[in-house]
This record gives C-alpha cells, structure tokens and sequence, in this order.
C-alpha cells in the first residue's frame, strides 16, 4: 500500500504533470482550427505508471459508425453533446448523429457540432450518400446541412485530428465553453472526444495512442442495435471427404491458405468478420455511406468464388488429385439485432435472428462452388445494380434438358428432390424463394 501511495505523491520526471485522477482526462486545447495531425506518440509514462481507461474518461466521449450513427457514448456526452437524452433509441436510422444534434435546444453549440461532424462526413462520404444521411431531419435543418456539407472541404485521409468546439459546461449552469473535439478514425468508426481547455494531456494521449485497447474498449461497450444488414455463409463442399484423405498438418494448412486469401477481399467490400464455423465463414456486410452494402455481399461472393477456383488449382497441381475445392455460399438480407458477446479475452459481435439461420441453410443447399441469394435481397438492388447481376434458376424441360431460366426465382422445395436426405434438412427455408447469383458485371 505505501507503494502505491508513493506513486499518487512522487514528484513528475521533467517536462511531465504529477498523476492527478481528474486533471488527467484531457488533452491541451491549440488554436489551429484547421485539423493538424496529432502524433500518436504520447509522452513516456514512468515505468510501471498508472494509465487511463475508458472507465476514468470523465470528459465528452462517444462513437459513431461509418453512416454516422450514434453507437456509444458516455454520461458526460450525454448531458453535455445529446442534449440529456436517456438511451440511444433501438433502430439505426433513429441513432442517427445529425437527426439527434437538429433536436439540441441550445442551437449554437447544435450548430457548431453540426459543423464538426459534417467536416468528418466530407471526406468519407458522396455527395449522393450525405443526402441519405439527413433523411428523418426536419427541411430546414436537412437544407443547412447540406449547405455545410457543400462548403466544407476535403480533409486529408489522417488517423486524428482535432477542431475546437463552443459546448455547453459540464457543471450545467447553461454557459458555453472551449473544448477541443479530437476525432480518432479506427476500421470500426470514429471515437470522438471533447476535452476543455486547460485539461493535462499524458494521460489521455496514452489512453488514444494504445488503438487496440480502446476499439476493444468500445466494442465491449457498444450498445444493441436493430439494424439493416446482409449475411454470408460459406461452407467447404466435402470437407469431411478431403480431411479423411490429408495429412492433419495439410488439411490445417489448405483451411488457413483459405481464410488467409479471403480476408483482404472481404476488407475490401467492408464485410466484418462474424466467426469461423468448423470450415465454414460467416460474414456481415452493414449500410455503408460510399456503397450499397446488398451488391458489396454479391460482389465479394464473386470474387471469393474467382479466389477459390485459383486455390483449387494450385491444390491440384501439388497434390496431383482430381478434387475441385468449392465454396458453397448463401447470401440473405434482414433487419436484425446487432450485438457482442463478450469473454475475458475476446468480444464478439452478434447477430440474433433468423437471417444467420436463412443464410446458413442456402449455403447448404448451394452446391459446385454457387452462390444463391433470396429474392428479397435481389429485389431491394437498384435497378442499376440488378442490370449488372445476372441470375436465375436451371430448370428441366420435358425432354429432361437442362434450362437456365435468367431472372427468375424458385423455391427451395421445388429445387430439391422430396424424397431425397437434402429435402428434410433444408425443410426450414422450403418456401423460402431464392435465385443463383451467375455473374456480376464490373463498374466502370
């Protein structure tokens, strides 16, 4: 215990703030209003030095996702930024940033945050999707936005920046103060927070410089949402048949080469990773402010599917075997509730409904390396994107040939024999309509 007491009252080494509990939550406020670039490298605590948590962060602090909406935030944010507001509504649409800053009854500092958050959308989000984005605002607040929007430029693509801010005091007394809004970018969203002037910087530019345990922070954080969202499964076709015939260390090696090739194409049409079933993925793909999240699920599959062919080759040059590797996949769409589960050592994000369950029997049906996708998911593509896609069902005339029927759709039950082991399996999604996704073209 001495020991411990000594740390709160040694002296600081040079050019450093003896550890205070409250001062140190902030950041020192500059005058550049134009978004420098702050370092992420933050003064050397002493060694074995106490450091910050989420838990200690006393001052304004929230997140919002790439749509910008609203996914955590602090007491502090909410009687000093969200205008007192209880908890986050349930849907998405209604967490969005913009809709809850037109509410605030002090316009000033509405205006002002309406501003910052507009800057960050400027250079992350199109013109066309920031319109999306302001939809549930009232007019008048929907046409100053966009006039914002209009005039703000571009900012560098950079890891941190910061802007100062006029926003309510924390004690309440309704006056307005400085702060410094710091804007944190991670793969997840934007962790933001808003720091008054004066207040000690070590500890807290430790705090954000330590990027893996702060994300891992605010997942675990991270409160319910009802959410739009497409779901794909891919299963390893035979995989019980090509383990029985490897080695266990090349049957471990084929299933990491695997999910080692996918996961950059994943990224690149921001799937997010759910959990690794046996040898199966499973992958969400959330609305996204540049991009259609329903065509980047389709247009990964295709490309996982061109992937897959180029491993299956390469495993058939090597092993000098006769076996295609296929990756059967089943895409679907719905409005689920998003959430983590959470251990000692991991966080997990979770999707619960019957969408998971949807997507998982279709790549069960799927067979030969297809993807197969609901009708639903394919009806709510523009009419652009369902130009681009080509699909359909194979059915069997009179004569017993077999005919690709383009853009047409079928049932499970009437795509699988009765009487076969299939049908009994897939009998949950049986009248469920689903179409083959062929072939997608490329944007230009």
């Amino acid at each position: 215990m001495a020991q411990i007491i000594s740390r709160f009252v040694s002296k600081p080494i040079e050019g450093e703030t003896a550890f205070n509990p409250e001062a140190q939550t902030g950041i020192p406020v500059t005058a550049a209003s134009a978004g420098p670039v702050l370092s992420l490298c933050s003064p050397a605590l002493p060694e074995g030095g106490l450091r910050l948590t989420m838990d200690e962060f006393s001052h304004p602090a929230y997140m919002v996702n790439h749509n910008f909406e609203l996914i955590w935030f602090n007491a502090a944010a909410r009687k000093t930024v969200f205008d007192g507001i209880e908890t986050l509504p349930a849907t998405s649409d209604e967490r969005n940033v913009f809709r809850l800053l037109s509410s605030k009854a002090q316009r000033g500092a509405a205006d002002e945050l309406m501003r910052f958050h507009v800057g960050l959308a400027k250079s992350r989000i199109p013109a066309n999707r920031f319109t999306t984005l302001c939809q549930g605002v009232a007019a008048p607040t929907a046409a100053q936005l966009q006039q914002l929007f209009d005039e703000a430029r571009v900012e560098a693509p950079r890891q941190m920046l910061h802007v100062p801010l006029m926003l309510p005091d924390e004690t309440g007394n309704g006056a307005l103060r400085e702060y410094t809004a710091y804007a944190s970018f991670f793969r997840e969203g934007i962790f933001i927070a808003d720091v008054p002037e004066g207040s000690d910087s070590t500890s807290i530019m430790d705090f954000l410089a330590r990027r893996d345990d702060v994300i891992r922070d605010l997942l675990k954080r991270r409160l319910p949402v009802l959410t739009h969202l497409a779901v794909m499964v891919a299963d390893l076709q035979g995989s019980v048949r090509i383990c029985s015939e490897m080695p266990p260390e090349e049957y471990f090696e084929l299933i990491n080469e695997i999910w080692a090739a996918m996961g950059p194409i994943f990224r690149r049409y921001h799937g997010t990773y759910a959990k690794h079933v046996g040898d199966g993925m499973v992958y969400y793909f959330f609305p996204q402010p540049e991009s259609n999240y329903l065509s980047n699920a389709l247009y990964c599959a295709q490309e996982v599917r061109r992937e897959m062919q180029k491993i299956s080759k390469a495993w058939q040059i090597r092993k000098n075997w006769l076996n295609e590797l296929y990756l059967n996949t089943g895409i679907t769409e719905g409005q689920e509730w998003l959430g983590t589960f959470q251990s000692g050592t991991s966080v997990e994000l979770v999707v619960l409904g019957d969408t998971i369950n949807q997507a998982a029997r279709i790549s069960d049906f799927a067979r030969h390396g297809t993807t197969w996708a609901t009708k639903s998911l394919v009806g709510k593509l523009t009419s652009e994107e369902r130009g681009r896609l080509r699909y359909g069902v194979h059915r069997r005339d009179r004569d017993g040939r077999d005919i690709f029927v383009a853009s047409s759709f079928s049932t499970v039950s009437s795509l699988v024999e009765s009487d076969s082991g299939r049908a009994a399996k897939l009998n949950d999604i049986a009248t469920l309509p689903i179409t083959e996704v062929v072939e997608i073209q490329e944007t230009v």
